[in-house]
């Protein structure tokens, strides 16, 4: 066994070795507890940044501190940021899903692409299925090994390149999806230890994810063309293509009431904001604080539901109000596991806030910092290379920034950058080691997939296919970085890199 195997093999150890996230999060709940003490009886503080009030750890393992736990527990799960916008999104995304409007949508964008696209609309319909979750994995990733075997090319090129864009460019899309509100509710979250008032919209990346997704969709064709192909071979094994269906005249028709029931709430929308003085705007006309952006979450529940209705009606996949509430509330059930974690991430992220532990953490940290003189790019590459590494032990993206966001996210706010500065750091570095990482989740379903078109496949052979995705995502997403930072641009509504002092 070569080097590059037993780093591999250590990696997928320490991997399973870790515990199932929700005892994470109990253990580290527990531990700050723990730590509040000790940092209390050494009198550890720190002078505010902002107030210039000197603050001191607060010890929770006290009496006014079992009150404080006891009487806060409901409140700090039902008030926790992400958790309120993830269930609204879901719910309307869960109709989309359920009528099958998203799978319609995939299946004809990647069956209408010519033969010299096909690469290109595979990689870029992986990217926008994020905007749906999970559904990439379990449909797109398969249907693309059927469509490249169809077209005569290696079945595991296109799985690679599907992987690649739902996996590898997670987090870039032209659409809001279910992931932006919940890592802009956990950064809300974080900023507050610096800021009580700062919130951080679910929008703060859009301008950089959606110029990522042209990007990633030009450097996933060409790996997939010039170096995965090439390497793949002709195919020889023995799976024989499988007819395609092509779309019924029904779930025609219903993506026909879904594309003008979008219209119509596109219509609205401009109304709302292009006037000056448009009933979506806020009173003085501002838009980027206006009820529309603060309320984006809303906006992504009800166009995904109209839009899901609207197909189900058409496809007569919806026909009475039943199968909606079936629709809506599968989706629910499938954030069973979420909304665990979720409470017990929510009791970790209030007993850090009470302590002071995380702003003491992040001042000491950012003088660390100051003290190095690195300067942005340096730092937030640094920065981005934490986030990749991290993710190969920990695959699910909302628990690694429910862990990180609150001693990054101050810190750098005391050396002047912004919360969606570092958000966008953080989502390039969890993105791109998602397709070679053995703890994400669908990972042992795509080696399944692999080895119905190579018997002798297995978490080698993904890792080896997915690797040099992995290098030019990271090599490319990281320079679009930097020249967001050289030309000082916004990475979303509002959202510039740097606070104002």
């Amino acid at each position: 066994m070569n080097l590059f195997d037993r780093v591999l093999k250590g990696i997928e150890r320490a991997g399973n070795a870790l515990p199932h996230p929700v005892s994470i999060f109990a253990i580290l709940a527990g531990l700050v507890v723990v730590l509040s003490a000790v940092g209390s009886a050494l009198q550890l503080s720190v002078i505010h940044p902002g107030t210039g009030k000197v603050i001191t750890v607060v010890n929770l393992l006290s009496v006014e501190g079992l009150h404080r736990i006891l009487t806060g527990t409901v409140s700090n799960f039902t008030g926790f940021a992400p958790l309120g916008t993830v269930l609204v999104a879901m719910i309307g995304i869960g109709i989309a899903e359920y009528s099958g409007l998203i799978g319609a949508v995939m299946r004809l964008l990647v069956l209408s692409a010519p033969k010299n696209l096909l690469t290109a609309v595979v990689v870029f319909a992986g990217i926008m299925s994020n905007v749906a979750s999970e559904i990439g994995y379990v449909l797109l990733v398969p249907l693309s090994a059927m469509i490249f075997l169809a077209a005569g090319r290696h079945p595991l090129a296109g799985l690679a390149a599907a992987f690649a864009g739902t996996s590898g460019g997670y987090s870039a899309n032209l659409l809001l999806g279910t992931v932006d509100p919940l890592l802009a509710g956990l950064s809300t979250e974080a900023a507050k230890i610096i800021d009580p008032a700062y919130v951080v919209n679910p929008a703060a990346n859009y301008y950089f994810m959606f110029v990522s997704t042209f990007l990633l969709t030009l450097i996933g064709t060409y790996v997939t063309e010039r170096i995965v192909i090439p390497r793949l071979g002709v195919y020889d094994g023995d799976e024989k293509p499988e007819e395609l269906k092509r779309l019924s005249p029904e779930e025609r028709r219903g993506l026909l009431y879904a594309l003008i029931t979008s219209g119509v709430l596109i219509v609205i929308v401009l109304a709302g904001l292009l006037p000056e003085s448009g009933f979506l705007r806020r009173a003085d006309g501002d838009v980027l604080h206006s009820p529309f952006m603060s309320g984006i979450v809303t906006f992504i529940f009800l166009s995904a539901f109209a839009a899901g209705i609207a197909f189900g009606i058409g496809a007569g996949t919806i026909r009475k109000d039943a199968d909606a509430m079936k629709g809506m509330s599968k989706s629910i059930e499938t954030l069973g596991g979420y909304i665990v974690i979720v409470f017990f991430a929510a009791q970790f992220v209030a007993y850090f806030n009470w302590t002071n532990l995380g702003l003491v953490l992040a001042v000491n940290g950012a003088e660390g910092l100051k003290a190095l003189n690195l300067g942005p790019i340096p730092l937030m590459i640094t920065f981005i290379l934490i986030s990749a590494i991290i993710n190969l032990l920990m695959g699910s993206a909302s628990a690694k920034w429910a862990l990180m966001a609150p001693v990054f996210i101050p810190m750098f706010m005391l050396l002047g950058f912004t919360p969606e500065f570092t958000q966008t750091a953080y989502r390039i570095g969890d993105s791109i080691t998602n397709i070679i990482s053995p703890t994400m989740s669908y990972f042992a379903f795509i080696i399944a997939l692999m080895a119905r078109y190579d018997k002798k496949a297995g978490m080698g052979t993904l890792i080896a296919t997915m690797l040099p995705y992995t290098i030019f995502f990271l090599i490319g997403w990281t320079l679009l970085f930097v020249v967001f930072i050289l030309l000082d641009l916004p990475v979303g509504p509002g959202s510039q890199l740097y606070l104002a002092r």
